[in-house]
């Protein structure tokens, strides 16, 4: 599955999106916690005919702002997205037509501008500003003075979101709470967040095979909900804000998903689903840990992020009761490397006994880099407020010290149930707990269910069995061999992955001869046999290393079985 997604923006509010000129009035700050949006199944199916006629998605934004504008918005820079704002709608007024519905729909929910009635009416025609302000996505501007006429700003951020998958297009409209710039001010405590790239990682990360039974465990805005609605019959989202469960039911309804198949729950955690179980779950949990001193600094709890306690490794050992066989849980998370300990030790004792797991590490933040990244994330910023700034740093540099973290890692879990044997009996647990730093060429959601599915058949296979395999090389995959000058045998061969996480396996000889005549035809003892009577190795030991080999290149995608 393929993901776009609007530019994200977030500028303060109070500005004038008149044709007139784009210029600056006065006005106040969004309240932190507005009302979340509502609305009945006649509502929102009046503001998705609307949404659909105007054509507001990624395309009409980008074609609207244009290159060096929708990229400047996306690394939060607005000036660029303003001046097409106001060019396209000065074009409008002069030629006595409307205004650009997505002119208006992207100056008041993805920049936080301030529009006209009459504006919004136009570009709305049938759920009209007097039905937006029902639904509360809207309130009434500040008076911009006298005889000016009357204007709304958003309430929400509301933008286009589009995927692809085996089963078509789709294009959603997504609801969360304005962003930080947005409003002038930091985030509510139960700030709901939007799309941003750990939501879009998790969706890129999950399988996405029919099932019949989901869930979307902290669901926040709903956009796993609605990926998940995409391949499975049913879906449970919990979430332990009350605000975030009003969100995605919002969302879910502007994509006319069917009350028969969402089921929203309050609770903490699993707790919401004590008993049940489920063919897949994702989760974005609350993994941030913030000491107690930084709170005493001033920063806020947020639900988003924080749970104020360990959470991963409760919630990874509770996982277990709550999958069916062969289901599998992804998750995003973070670990700590504490001095003279191996985090894959301390991570892999989490995992309860009878679940197989993969973990990967994308990348490793040392103690201050991690630190700052959060404090920012929580409004706390040394461009704004230096002295809490570095007292919430120093508490938190501070803490990991005395607990010996020398680093933070950031990546993916995921555990699965294995399948019984073929005689019924249950199957060791695998477990592969690993860094991969290289760049997946795209979504990982098929190539994570194939290497479940390869894993778990090899995991239930002697090497006698797997000598009998004939691999065959994905069609993805490249070899690359370094000479030295005058060098009659290569310094160095490399295998390349094209897709999954793009892995390169440094080969010797025997490696690339696997790789290389691997086309069906012949199992891997006969390739051992082959390449020990021209080289004269050892056959039996050859033939013990290409059985590994040929289990760690078919689990990561190089070989297909």
């Amino acid at each position: 599955m393929t993901a776009r997604f609007a530019a994200p923006a977030a500028c303060p509010t109070g500005r004038d999106t008149s044709p007139d000129a784009l210029r600056d009035v006065p006005g106040t700050t969004t309240p932190a916690s507005p009302p979340a949006p509502r609305a009945t199944a006649e509502q929102a199916a009046a503001l998705r005919r609307d949404l659909e006629a105007t054509g507001w998605g990624v395309d009409s934004v980008h074609h609207l702002l244009g290159d060096a504008a929708d990229a400047a918005l996306r690394r939060e820079i607005r000036l660029p997205a303003l001046r097409a704002l106001r060019r396209a709608l000065d074009e409008d007024r002069a030629a006595g037509a409307a205004p650009n519905p997505t002119a208006v729909l992207t100056a008041l929910f993805m920049l936080g501008q301030t529009v006209s009635v009459a504006e919004l009416d136009s570009a709305l025609r049938r759920t009209r500003t007097r039905g937006a302000l029902a639904m509360g996505l809207v309130e009434p501007a500040p008076d911009a003075g006298a005889g000016a006429a009357p204007r709304v700003r958003a309430l929400v951020d509301l933008r286009p979101h589009e995927a692809r998958d085996e089963t078509g297009d789709v294009r959603w409209w997504i609801a969360s709470d304005l962003g930080e710039l947005a409003t002038g001010a930091p985030l509510a405590p139960d700030h709901v967040l939007g799309i941003g790239g750990a939501g879009l990682a998790l969706a890129a990360l999950t399988p996405r095979r029919p099932v019949a039974a989901a869930l979307d465990l902290g669901c926040g805005c709903g956009i796993q909900t609605l990926y998940l609605l995409r391949h499975a019959d049913r879906v449970t989202a919990t979430d332990v804000s009350e605000r975030a469960l009003a969100f995605t039911a919002f969302n879910a309804a502007l994509a006319a998903v069917g009350p028969d198949r969402l089921e929203l729950l309050a609770g903490s955690l699993l707790e919401p689903v004590a008993g049940r179980r489920f063919d897949l779950i994702v989760t974005n949990p609350p993994f941030v840990l913030t000491p107690p001193a930084v709170r005493e600094a001033g920063l806020p709890l947020m639900e988003y992020r924080d749970a104020g306690r360990p959470v991963l490794p409760g919630l990874v050992a509770g996982l277990g009761e709550h999958l069916g066989v062969g289901a599998a849980a992804v998750m995003l998370g973070n670990w700590e490397h504490r001095r003279g300990r191996d985090w894959r030790r301390d991570v892999a004792g989490w995992v309860p006994d009878d679940l197989d797991a993969w973990v990967v590490e994308r990348e490793a933040q040392d103690p201050v880099e991690y630190a700052a990244l959060w404090l920012r994330d929580g409004g706390l910023a040394p461009e704004r407020d230096l002295p809490r700034f570095e007292a919430a740093l120093e508490a938190w540099i501070a803490d990991f010290e005395a607990r010996g973290v020398e680093g933070v890692g950031l990546g993916y879990l995921i555990v699965h149930r294995p399948d019984p044997d073929s005689d019924g009996a249950p199957r060791a647990p695998w477990r592969v707990l690993e860094k991969v730093a290289t760049r997946p060429a795209g979504p990982l959601g098929e190539h994570v269910a194939r290497c479940l599915e390869v894993r778990s058949g090899l995991a239930a296979m002697d090497d006698d069995a797997v000598a009998g395999l004939r691999p065959v090389t994905a069609p993805d995959v490249t070899e690359e061999r370094h000479l030295c000058p005058g060098a009659s045998e290569p310094d160095v061969i490399l295998i390349r992955q094209g897709g999954g996480f793009g892995r390169v396996v440094e080969a010797d000889a025997a490696l690339a001869a696997l790789v290389g005549v691997a086309d069906g035809e012949l199992s891997v003892a006969q390739i051992a046999t082959a390449v020990a009577a021209l080289t004269g190795a050892d056959e039996a030991a050859l033939r013990a290393r290409m059985v590994a080999a040929t289990r760690s290149l078919a689990a990561e995608g190089f070989v297909d079985l």
